[in-house]
């Protein structure tokens, strides 16, 4: 019933949007994975509930945060994933920030990762990688690497983004390229437009969202050519400034907690949305993440970013519930963001990292949307970052969720 009550709550904010974000948000549109997730659902209230809202409307909301874009089908951080993201509602979009040899700001997940997310293989460019590809071994590119920090901004910009993969026992560079997971696709990375971070920042306003760059830790030596850690930080939100994003549209992010602190020191209208990403990737490092919250609290920090799992935990009844991690972040006052749903396939064997704290209660792919209710209702996330922000878009129009 308080599904019921709360779309009748929606309904009512809805309402109240004033007439220039109904406009803004009129081309929201979220195509048809959102409604077989639904579906796919086993019989229960909330599945009740979200059939209900098939005819939307659907808006805009921060809540939805487009993880690298839209990853699921589109090459990450390309300009095409970055405006499928906001396409499909999502509120707040994300360029994750390296640094090429000429120290100039781009958007990719790792500063090495070229070799996986473009086609620099295939062009004269691989000659310049730290790693090159060895054609004399029977494994050519078993340690192949290559680095944004290899090659100048305007080499960068020639490269092609494509689905993130790479063959490792593959003998040519063709084979090595086509490694795309069986539950993404190739169909729309045959022009994947790579961006500079100031080019981000200018498509972001463009599409009318805001913006949450990750500073990613550098994969060389720092300083860089006497390019410090703090520059790099500084020059990150530098680039906002001189843009005139407001620092209300930013949530600068990384795992390291220098960073934040370093933000928050020195850049305090952007530190104050600073989130600190925690790095858990089994239960064992649980224990120390509820004794650094207190740290995280007495440094000023106001928002915590640990990975799905971690925020829950199966009751008795298999039923998925907060963790005492979740809890314990509720009871310091930090609120939170979680990563990264639809990043898992297929869930029929368990759903892998994202759910290895509740793998139990995992069936279909309809309990993403179990997971993602949990998360809203009884963990209190603020938001989602999602590889196909029209399934968080989806829920959080349902429930009401700006």
């Amino acid at each position: 019933m308080r599904y019921l009550k709360t779309i009748v709550a929606m309904a009512a904010v809805i309402a109240t949007l004033s007439p220039l974000a109904t406009s803004a948000d009129e081309n929201v549109q979220l195509g048809p994975r959102p409604f077989f997730l639904v579906e796919d659902m086993a019989p229960s209230e909330l599945k009740t509930a979200l059939q209900q809202c098939a005819s939307g409307p659907f808006y805009k909301t921060d809540f939805a945060i487009g993880h690298r874009g839209a990853a699921l089908q589109f090459p990450e951080h390309t300009q095409q994933a970055y405006q499928a993201g906001a396409k499909m509602g999502a509120g707040i979009v994300e360029c994750d920030v390296t640094f090429t040899k000429d120290k100039e700001l781009v958007c990719r997940h790792s500063q090495c990762d070229l070799h996986t997310t473009t086609n620099i293989l295939a062009t004269p460019l691989a000659a310049n990688c730290s790693v090159p590809p060895n054609f004399a071994s029977a494994t050519p590119f078993a340690n192949v690497q290559c680095c944004t920090s290899d090659i100048t901004v305007a080499e960068f910009k020639s490269l092609k983004g494509k689905m993130d993969a790479g063959n490792p026992n593959a003998k040519t560079v063709a084979e090595y390229m086509d490694a795309t997971p069986n539950f993404r696709t190739d169909l729309y990375a045959g022009n994947g437009i790579l961006m500079t971070h100031k080019e981000s920042i200018e498509l972001f306003k463009k599409l009318g969202v805001k913006m949450t760059p990750e500073l990613k830790a550098p994969s060389v030596a720092m300083p860089f050519k006497g390019f410090t850690q703090q520059e790099y930080a500084a020059k990150m939100l530098r680039e906002y400034k001189q843009a005139g994003v407001a620092p209300s549209n930013v949530f600068p992010q990384s795992f390291n907690l220098e960073d934040i602190r370093y933000w928050i020191a020195h850049n305090p209208n952007f530190g104050k949305q600073a989130v600190f990403l925690e790095d858990l990737n089994v239960p064992a490092d649980i224990p120390a993440a509820i004794a650094r919250i207190p740290t995280l609290v007495a440094d000023g920090v106001k928002i915590v970013a640990p990975p799905t799992w971690a925020l829950v935990t199966l009751d008795e009844h298999n039923a998925i519930v907060p963790s005492e991690y979740a809890l314990a972040i509720k009871a310091s006052g930090l609120k939170i963001i979680t990563w990264t749903l639809e990043r898992s396939g297929l869930l029929k064997d368990g759903g892998g990292y994202y759910y290895q704290s509740v793998t139990d209660a995992i069936k279909t792919d309809g309990d993403t949307m179990v997971l993602l209710d949990v998360l809203a209702k009884d963990v209190g996330v603020i938001g989602v970052f999602s590889d196909w922000s029209a399934t968080v878009t989806y829920y959080a129009n349902c429930m009401g969720l700006k």
